[in-house]
């Protein structure tokens, strides 16, 4: 086995290790320099129902400003979570059909595969969305039951643990509100 022979000259000794870690030390340093923050507070609630903050900020991207814009009409209410002008989280409160599943509702909601359920298919999520059933919020009127999703775009955060637990608070919040009572116009 032949011995390999230091190299010597401009690549080697010490002079060069200490260039080498020089560099290396500026750009561990510059890693953290430039991570984004928050710089908002997350709030309590969103158009009218209660959120926990802790479940929600995860999911929430890093900004300046975040803002809230409800969209509301007879069969659904959105509101939009917005970070430095850019869509972050959607939750809906949606009159469907009754008798449905909550898997049949998401189909109307996003593309992308949802596949986890909790509590019987009440509870259909993934690690960044989920969708659930109101029990009793039902429009007998027009033989509709609520629904509610939570959809979060703008983090590169995904926990289906978070997503399932977020869910599952947003419908009771919503079973307990006035969105529970159907304003027919």
């Amino acid at each position: 086995m032949a011995r390999r022979l230091p190299i010597s000259g401009a690549h080697s000794g010490p002079a060069f290790a200490a260039i080498v870690l020089a560099v290396l030390a500026a750009t561990v340093t510059g890693c953290g320099a430039d991570e984004e923050t928050r710089d908002y507070s997350v709030p309590g609630s969103l158009c009218g129902i209660p959120f926990d903050t802790k479940e929600l900020t995860p999911f929430l991207p890093p900004g300046k400003k975040l803002s809230v814009k409800p969209d509301i009409s007879p069969s659904a209410n959105w509101c939009d979570v917005s970070v430095d002008g850019k869509l972050a989280v959607r939750t809906v409160q949606t009159w469907w059909q009754g008798g449905r599943d909550t898997a049949y509702f998401l189909r109307s909601q996003t593309l992308e595969r949802v596949e986890k359920t909790a509590d019987a298919g009440r509870y259909v999520y993934s690690d960044n969305q989920a969708f659930g059933k109101t029990q009793d919020c039902v429009d007998e009127k027009y033989k509709q039951e609520l629904y509610t999703g939570v959809q979060a775009y703008g983090s590169d955060h995904e926990d289906a643990d978070a997503m399932k637990r977020l869910i599952v608070s947003f419908t009771d919040k919503v079973e307990k509100s006035d969105a529970c009572d159907r304003l027919v116009p």
